[in-house]
């Protein structure tokens, strides 16, 4: 594959997760959690019935290459999913944005914990640089708070705003389980094969807590803008994003794809801002920088010394 359409693909990919990461925060207001977490893999296992059935030319699946891809739907489909709309729905956009930019270190330390390669002092000072982002981000969402709430109101807003964060960090960590397991993935199966397994898994997953909160909604309550922000979220979330990241991984680096989750953050942060309407206050930037600082110090390649 030609290395500029596999970098275009990875920042494609990264930057509409975190368009929809965003935008997911006015869905959660209005569906239950396990409700759009079903919803979402239910139209995108629609969208590719036709991308499970195996090629000719691709090896049968081994029992290795099975458990990765129900780790990848659990880590990355299931748990990212739930700990991402909870987050966002109990947080902010903003906030989301930027934790999410801390997933190049989280790679550095799974990489470093499951793989045993070593940490070098700069991607350790990267991740300095996202834990402070993550507290700054944490307490200045408890400052642009306490102004406009009192007493035990606002320490409940306050607990919620940390408990969502927090759902946030869990949601890196799968992120970057994603971003490895995927690496190992791509060299067994076609991008569109692993797509569609993993959101299978995913829609089996989340069914019967779906159904027990559809048995009770009103669906018909439901406006026909937020079902369009439905499909574009449940395609985005399950396919384009999924199929994108597995085509451009085929030809580049699981280090060096790491670079474009930049582009998560980065979408996330302007989409709460530009269409969402939320404020970013000076401590909430300083964050945003740090975090962006952490992404070049974890990713950028160093210069090689000639001999």
């Amino acid at each position: 594959m030609n290395r500029i359409v596999a970098y275009a693909c990875l920042a494609l990919s990264m930057s509409l997760v975190g368009s929809y990461v965003a935008l997911s925060k006015p869905l959660v207001a209005v569906f239950p959690v396990f409700l759009l977490a079903w919803l979402r893999f239910g139209i995108g296992g629609a969208a590719m019935l036709h991308w499970l059935k195996k090629p000719a030319h691709e090896a049968p699946m081994t029992r290795q290459t099975r458990q990765l891809v129900f780790l990848e739907s659990f880590l990355g489909n299931f748990l990212f999913s739930i700990c991402m709309l909870f987050g966002v729905s109990l947080s902010s956009a903003v906030a989301a944005g930027v934790i999410m930019a801390s997933i190049p270190a989280a790679v550095a330390m799974l990489s470093r914990i499951f793989l045993g390669e070593r940490i070098r002092p700069r991607v350790a000072l990267a991740i300095a640089c996202a834990v402070l982002g993550i507290m700054l981000v944490s307490l200045s969402k408890k400052e642009l708070l306490a102004p406009a709430q009192q007493g035990l109101e606002a320490d409940l807003a306050s607990s919620r705003a940390w408990l969502g964060n927090l759902l946030l960090v869990g949601a890196v960590l799968c992120e970057a389980a994603y971003a490895v397991i995927g690496k190992k993935l791509t060299g067994a199966l076609g991008p569109k094969r692993i797509t569609a397994l993993i959101n299978l898994w995913g829609f089996a997953l989340v069914t019967p807590l779906g159904l027990w909160m559809a048995w009770d909604f009103d669906f018909a309550a439901v406006a026909p803008g937020h079902w369009l922000l439905l499909l574009f979220y449940a395609l985005a979330a399950s396919v384009w994003t999924v199929w994108l990241w597995m085509t451009g991984l085929k030809g580049v680096p699981a280090s060096q794809a790491g670079v474009f989750t930049v582009m998560l953050p980065v979408s996330a942060a302007l989409v709460g801002v530009g269409v969402l309407g939320e404020s970013a206050g000076a401590a909430q930037l300083a964050a945003f920088a740090l975090a962006l600082a952490g992404v070049a110090l974890a990713t950028l390649p160093e210069k090689t010394r000639l001999p």
